[in-house]
């Protein structure tokens, strides 16, 4: 079983244009920082086995041991006439597609980019803006044994190994995931979200859950068709509206 994302690894897993080129570097800052401001073309990918600034949301660092994880950023173009934050969903469809393939088991999407498996997280997704291209960063949890997970994050993470007992060939679980983005990706980009939304909200991990959302007690309705999420305020039965970005808690 491969222990590294180099690229001789990993090129025997790569079925189409994502991943093309791909750039590897053994340890990095932080896999964005291979693609920002690069001028690549769509479907390049950088991947590390071990980020030492690696990236999450709110200006969170995304820690793993070396070796442990699938962390790989991607370039895309997207169109125009695409609402870009919505990537983030598309991504985090791939990734628990690609989990459900490794595992047999169900991944859910935990808007507006986490995925989960058994109500813990085990990956997260970044998608930052760069001269009009996006460059949408995946952590995936592995191999991590239990005692390498974060005990200090906000929701709390798992990885395929503490969840199933098994470890798993990460080149082969990235060259999945870099497959299904890819057919995921065309799909949004020549239908938008709309086309998606039947997987996505088959796996809405918050749905009917209570959350707080910024500090706000709410519960969390659905995902909607544009990638915004629906809540109802106070006890759930308040005023109902709708979010686009937010910082989600949810009750367990």
């Amino acid at each position: 079983m491969s222990d590294s994302l180099a690229p001789d690894a990993v090129a025997p897993h790569i079925r189409g244009r994502f991943g093309k080129p791909y750039r590897y570097e053994p340890e990095c800052e932080s896999t964005q920082l291979l693609l920002l401001g690069s001028g690549l073309a769509e479907g390049a990918t950088a991947a590390t086995d071990h980020q030492t600034e690696g990236k999450g949301r709110h200006g969170r660092q995304w820690v793993a041991p070396p070796g442990s994880s699938v962390l790989a950023s991607l370039m895309l173009h997207p169109p125009a006439e695409r609402h870009l934050p919505e990537l983030s969903l598309v991504a985090a469809l791939a990734a628990a597609e690609a989990i459900e393939g490794a595992t047999g088991l169900t991944a859910q999407i935990k808007w507006p980019n986490d995925v989960m498996l058994n109500r813990r997280k085990v990956a997260g997704i970044l998608c930052e803006l760069s001269d009009g291209a996006v460059v949408a960063g995946i952590g995936l949890n592995v191999n991590q044994a239990r005692d390498e997970l974060p005990l200090d994050a906000p929701t709390e993470p798992g990885s395929l190994r503490t969840l199933t007992g098994r470890t798993y060939d990460r080149a082969a679980l990235l060259g999945s995931l870099l497959f299904r983005l890819e057919r995921i990706y065309d799909g949004w980009r020549h239908g938008g979200l709309d086309d998606l939304y039947g997987e996505i909200g088959a796996r809405d991990f918050l749905r009917g859950r209570r959350i707080t959302i910024d500090g706000e007690e709410a519960t969390a309705l659905q995902i909607l068709r544009n990638g915004q999420l629906e809540v109802a305020t106070g006890n759930g039965h308040g005023e109902t509206r709708t979010i686009e970005s937010g910082e989600v808690l949810f009750e367990r």
